[in-house]
């Protein structure tokens, strides 16, 4: 890893933002799967949860494969997958976290009024299925973007980065972009994983620790 390459995953795991993440309920093309992840990384996200489609192209029970569209974003995401959107809206919300559902309710808001400085997931669907019945009912809050227009929704992926750029104003507003949010250690360790890619799974296979860093990312021991 050279000091340039280390300085720069220092400068962008200081932006991170642990408290905000992004639910996809079966999204099922590629393209927007793969687009959802770059706007994550853009926005600061660090982890992303996705509940594999039943009807895609690569099976059901498959994520959908990334393309180029991603720009390797999948490399600085963490891509976690549940089982359903129910329970992992539920998991969610058992740890504080504020699930906002897009989704067309009677109870629905303009996507702008939550408060996006809380811990906040995005629960999104695919274009035509949408999200769960059931996960949007147990959402906190459904929200919806206010379409002008003679079409009724926006593409997912666009919808996604609609919403996140939102997050990202109010969190900037609210300076938490300038101070880490990650723990120290969190910071050491995803330091290795970004500027050693190829080691590190050779250490979590052996069930060692991660080695110390100096200050321009080189091996101490």
């Amino acid at each position: 890893m050279t000091p340039e390459r280390y300085e720069k995953i220092q400068r962008v795991l200081t932006r991170r933002q642990p408290d905000l993440s992004v639910l996809m309920d079966e999204v099922n093309k590629p393209h927007n799967f793969s687009a959802i992840l770059r706007t994550c990384d853009a926005v600061g996200v660090l982890r992303a949860y996705a509940v594999p489609p039943q009807r895609s192209r690569e099976g059901a029970g498959a994520l959908p494969t990334f393309n180029a569209t991603s720009g390797s974003a999948e490399k600085w995401v963490q891509v976690e997958t549940r089982p359903d959107a129910l329970s992992a809206a539920r998991e969610l919300q058992a740890r504080g976290v504020q699930v906002l559902a897009t989704h067309l309710s009677q109870r629905s808001v303009d996507y702008r009024e939550p408060d996006y400085t809380r811990p906040t997931c995005l629960l999104l669907g695919a274009e035509k299925w949408g999200v769960s019945d059931a996960a949007a009912e147990i959402a906190d809050v459904n929200i919806v973007i206010p379409m002008f227009g003679m079409v009724q929704s926006l593409n997912v992926s666009v919808a996604a980065a609609t919403i996140l750029f939102e997050a990202q104003r109010q969190r900037l507003a609210a300076g938490m972009y300038d101070r880490p949010q990650l723990s120290a250690a969190e910071m050491q360790a995803l330091t290795f994983e970004w500027g050693y890619p190829n080691l590190a799974p050779l250490y979590r296979e052996r069930g060692e620790a991660y080695p110390a860093l100096d200050e321009r990312g080189q091996l101490l021991s």
